[in-house]
């Protein structure tokens, strides 16, 4: 029988961020993942500045062996129209990553024991602790484990308010430079295409000689059919190579203000996008997933053992404070289609709200302070 203080189900950056975050706690921490790493994800993969300063990363140790992309600009736009380029002068307002080597690297610094190709079977109460397969015993177990983590479904048994996720798929390509130099593309410049119903966006973001592509839907009805009209629409524009098989993976999550998934329980915690904390516009979720490991890992330390639901009470309180309040979906809110795509003709063609309110509010958060704990 194994035993330990804190057991985190799932290897990505929410539970490699609150590993880190714990390691001078003095807690006993194991953490078990299903896959072996590294693994591949799927993910758009950018990271903002505020992530590696969140997690104190040295970039110039992580380039040695890791592709890290500079981001100085995105062209934006809505599918079928004239792109709006926008440039950002200085440093880097973003980074590509490949999630692959990205997760695998936050998993190498963490110090705790961790259990790769270790799938979690059940999950049942004995006395103040939890007993995960008959093997391992815990006083608390934290959800890291995405939106399908088993430790949200034990904690939401019976939640039947959650609403439709969001669902993306997507695909890494690798190229030669030749192939890279014959496509319509800049190497440093990731480009977003709104879909034209509003309902979601695609990319195509080149990390080194990697391209991925991919696009995610605010439904899950017919994404399959939206992706492979993407893909012609990419081939048809000379933004992809034309002699790769373009078979794309898929994933799904939910947006932090449309999820009323419960986030704690007796011993239980959930992180990241078991949480449901991926940003509401752009659907991001590596940010959200560190910065709720770091509020978790304080919230933890200050518990000094005592794991109970009232005493994990002020999570939530945290998260809020610092994400804002939820606001579930609500028909009532919703503006038609027709005004929508109207907007959306128009503001996507404006450089100033590409930027300041898609880009800068939207997607990189610059206004947003760095998480402290």
């Amino acid at each position: 029988m194994n035993h330990c203080d804190v057991l985190i189900v799932g290897g990505g950056p929410a539970g490699s961020s609150l590993a880190w975050a714990l390691r001078n706690s003095g807690l006993d921490i194991m953490l078990v993942d299903r896959s072996y790493f590294p693994r591949n994800k799927v993910c758009a993969g950018w990271i903002t500045p505020k992530v590696l300063n969140a997690l104190q990363i040295d970039i110039n140790d992580y380039a040695r062996h890791n592709i890290i992309q500079p981001v100085h600009g995105f062209r934006i736009s809505l599918m079928g129209s004239e792109p709006v380029k926008i440039d950002y002068a200085g440093e880097p307002i973003s980074y590509g990553i490949r999630r692959c080597e990205f997760d695998h690297y936050l998993l190498q610094r963490i110090n705790a024991e961790i259990k790769q190709g270790f799938s979690i079977e059940s999950i049942r109460p004995v006395g103040k602790e939890w007993l995960v397969n008959n093997d391992i015993r815990t006083a608390l177990i934290i959800g890291a484990g995405g939106h399908f983590c088993p430790v949200a479904r034990q904690i939401n048994n019976g939640n039947k308010k959650e609403i439709e996720k969001i669902v993306a798929q997507e695909i890494e390509i690798e190229c030669t430079d030749a192939e890279l130099a014959a496509c319509d593309i800049d190497r440093t410049i990731p480009e977003l295409f709104f879909c034209e119903d509003l309902k979601g966006y695609g990319w195509i973001f080149p990390k080194g000689n990697v391209l991925n592509i991919g696009l995610g839907r605010e439904d899950n009805r017919q994404l399959s059919h939206h992706v492979k009209k993407f893909s012609e629409y990419l081939l048809r524009h000379n933004k992809l190579p034309k002699n790769h098989a373009l078979k794309f993976n898929g994933h799904a999550y939910q947006l932090y203000k449309q999820t009323p998934r419960h986030i704690i329980d007796d011993g239980m915690l959930l992180v990241g996008d078991a949480a449901g904390l991926a940003y509401s516009q752009s659907g991001e979720g590596i940010c959200p997933a560190i910065e709720s490991s770091l509020l978790a890992a304080s919230v933890i330390e200050q518990a000094q053992g005592n794991y109970s639901r009232e005493q994990l009470g002020s999570y939530p309180v945290l998260i809020e404070r610092h994400f804002g309040k939820r606001q579930l979906y609500s028909k009532d809110n919703v503006i038609t289609k027709q005004i929508k795509k109207y907007m959306a003709n128009k503001l996507l063609k404006s450089k100033w709200f590409v930027r300041h309110i898609v880009l800068d509010k939207w997607f990189l958060h610059t206004n947003s302070k760095l998480l402290k704990i």
